[in-house]
C-alpha cells in the first residue's frame, strides 16, 4: 500500500473510531434527556456522562482536523448539549455569606460495612472540626468501634436505630423530629440542631445501589422527595446517594429546592468512589456519589474530600453558613 493508501486507511479508522464514540455519547445523551435511568439498569451507564463529554470533545477535534464536516457537526451538537449540563456545576454560584452568619461543619462517610478505620474517622472529625457526621454502611460492631475510638468525646449526641445502617453523630444537641414533620420525614434517620438560634434539619442518606436493584434505588429517592416535600428551606441531606448529578432521581430531588454543595462552589465533578483500601488496593475515585445537599436557608462556604483508611468512599466535609 502506497502513502496515499495508508492515509486513506488511517482516515477511515479515525473517522470510524470517532463514529463509535459519538454513537455511545448520543445514547447517553438520549438516556439523560429522557430520564430513562429512573428505576432501570440504564442508571449504571449515566455515571459516564462527564467522561463522554471529554471523549466527544476529542472526537470533535479529530473530525475537524480531518475536515469531516458532517460528523463534526454532530459531535459539536452533542458536546454543546453536555456542556450545558456540565459547565454550571463547574462555575461557582457567586455570592459570599455574611461573615457573621453562623457556621455548621458537616461530614459524611461510608464506613464500608463497618470496615473503615474508626480511629481514622474520629481523627478526621477532630482535625476538620466537624459538628455533624453522617455515617453509612455501619455494619456489625461499628457503633462499638466508634465508641472505643472516642467518637463520644467529640460528637456526644447521636441518632441511630436498630436495623438501620445509617446514623448521625453531633457535637450539638439533636432534637428528634416531632409530629409536625411528615411521616416520610420521620421514617428517615433525621434530627434537628440549632445553630445560632436557627433550626437546621439533618437527614442522613444511604440509598440502595442501582446495580443491586434499580427499582429499589428509585424508590429510595421517591421516599427522600416525600420526606423533604415542603420542608427544604432549612434542610441538609448528606450521605451516600449512589447517584451523580446526572441521574434523573437525583435531579428530581434537587428540583424540590435543594442545592448540591459541590456544584454551588464550582466543584461539581469531584469523584468520591471507589477509594483504594486494603481490600481493593490501587483504586482511584472516578464518580461522585457522596453529596451534601442543602436548602435556601444555607449557603456553601467550603467542601473537600478526604480518604479514610479502610473505606471505599472518600468522606466529604462541607462548611455551611446558616443565613436564614
Amino acid at each position: 500500500m502506497d502513502r496515499t493508501g495508508w492515509r486513506r486507511w488511517a482516515r477511515r479508522v479515525l473517522v470510524g473510531a470517532c463514529g463509535a464514540v459519538l454513537t455511545g455519547t448520543a445514547g447517553l445523551v438520549a438516556v439523560r434527556l429522557g430520564g430513562w435511568d429512573d428505576g432501570t439498569p440504564l442508571a449504571l451507564v449515566v455515571v459516564g456522562l462527564p467522561y463522554a463529554a471529554l471523549a466527544g470533545l476529542l472526537a470533535l477535534g479529530v473530525l475537524l482536523a480531518l475536515r469531516s464536516w458532517w460528523p463534526a457537526a454532530l459531535a459539536g451538537v452533542l458536546v454543546a448539549v453536555q456542556l450545558v449540563w456540565l459547565v454550571p456545576r463547574l462555575v461557582p454560584d457567586g455570592g459570599t455569606p455574611a461573615a457573621d452568619a453562623p457556621r455548621l461543619r458537616v461530614a459524611t462517610s461510608n464506613a464500608y460495612l463497618g470496615q473503615a478505620d474508626a480511629a481514622a474517622l474520629v481523627r478526621l472529625v477532630r482535625e476538620q472540626r466537624v459538628d455533624v457526621l453522617a455515617v453509612e454502611e455501619f455494619g456489625p460492631g461499628a457503633v462499638d468501634r466508634l465508641d472505643r475510638a472516642g467518637i463520644a468525646e467529640v460528637l456526644p449526641y447521636r441518632e441511630l436505630r436498630p436495623g438501620r445502617d445509617t446514623a448521625i453523630y453531633s457535637r450539638l444537641p439533636l432534637t428528634p423530629l416531632d409530629g409536625s414533620a411528615s411521616e416520610a420525614a420521620r421514617e428517615q434517620i433525621a434530627a434537628e440542631v440549632t445553630v445560632g438560634g436557627r433550626v437546621v434539619r439533618l437527614t442522613a442518606v444511604h440509598t440502595y445501589y442501582p446495580m443491586g436493584d434499580a427499582g429499589r434505588w428509585a424508590e429510595d429517592f421517591d421516599e427522600l422527595r416525600a420526606a423533604v416535600a415542603g420542608a427544604t428551606r432549612n434542610a441538609v441531606l448528606l450521605g451516600d446517594f449512589n447517584a451523580t448529578l446526572d441521574h434523573a432521581p437525583m435531579r428530581a430531588l434537587l428540583g424540590t429546592g435543594l442545592t448540591d454543595t459541590h456544584a454551588e462552589l464550582g466543584r461539581g465533578v469531584a469523584p468520591t468512589w471507589p477509594e483504594s483500601n486494603a481490600y481493593f488496593p490501587g483504586l482511584w475515585p472516578v464518580i461522585q456519589i457522596d453529596h451534601v445537599l442543602h436548602g435556601e436557608a444555607l449557603r456553601a462556604v467550603s467542601v473537600a474530600e478526604h480518604a479514610v483508611r479502610g473505606a471505599e468512599h472518600r468522606a466529604v466535609v462541607a462548611e455551611l453558613a446558616v443565613t436564614g
